[in-house]
């Protein structure tokens, strides 16, 4: 198993990345510099960890969307390598296009850091493929920018095509229809608002993020 951690100047969640896919596969990953042009040989699994890209100026992900390692990202994805977005790396993204829609400010225009409860909607794709369908979870949110925003048009689509993976069991930040993760349409690409990284032992208060990373695994190995 070889998985890539992109790091950003303002990433703060990529060792709890790291921490959480050396756990699950036993290795640890190759982290990334923004900079770079290309991902280790025969990379299994990309994640883009949550944080503060470039310090989030403009908008959430907007300076990193431009960030020389992109491309690489995007091929890698179009082959059908598994590519995971938490948080800011929802935010990117959306922005370099691999996921519709736009993250925005949380309605209440607050820092959300808790706990939240989430059900999962779809169990057909790599990451969600061990969870039973409509199963409640509990992984904790820290964002400004979650309130996840698309065109009707879009968010029909996205629910006529099984493509919400996890929904927020109350309103937690206004996002539409209170989703919290969004799949591609090839089912290799999603993009999470919780962080699941941090629910994947019991010293965490919880395991509820883990099988998240042993059903991308697992998709790998098969």
């Amino acid at each position: 198993m070889t998985a890539a951690v992109i790091v950003f100047p303002g990433s703060n969640c990529d060792r709890d990345m790291a921490v959480a896919i050396a756990a699950v596969t036993g290795r640890a990953p190759a982290m990334v510099w923004h900079g770079e042009t290309s991902l280790p040989a025969g990379v299994d699994l990309i994640a883009l960890p949550g944080g503060f890209s470039y310090g989030d100026y403009l908008r959430c992900g907007a300076i990193a969307a431009r960030a020389a390692i992109i491309p690489a990202v995007i091929a890698a994805a179009e082959r059908g390598v598994p590519v995971l977005g938490v948080c800011n790396g929802f935010q990117i993204l959306t922005e370099i296009g691999l996921l519709p829609g736009a993250l925005m400010r949380n309605a209440g225009l607050d820092f959300i850091g808790r706990d939240v409860a989430v059900t999962v909607e779809t169990t057909d794709s790599c990451f969600t493929r061990l969870y039973a369908p409509g199963e409640q979870l509990i992984i904790p949110v820290a964002h400004h920018d979650g309130n996840y925003a698309a065109d009707d048009e879009t968010l029909d689509r996205l629910e006529g095509e099984g493509r919400v993976a996890l929904r927020y069991a109350e309103d937690v930040n206004g996002a539409a229809r209170r989703i919290a993760g969004v799949l591609n349409d090839a089912g290799n690409v999603l993009g999470l608002m919780p962080h699941p990284e941090r629910r994947i032992e019991a010293a965490h208060g919880g395991t509820d993020g883990r099988r998240l990373f042993e059903g991308m695994i697992a998709a790998v190995a098969a």
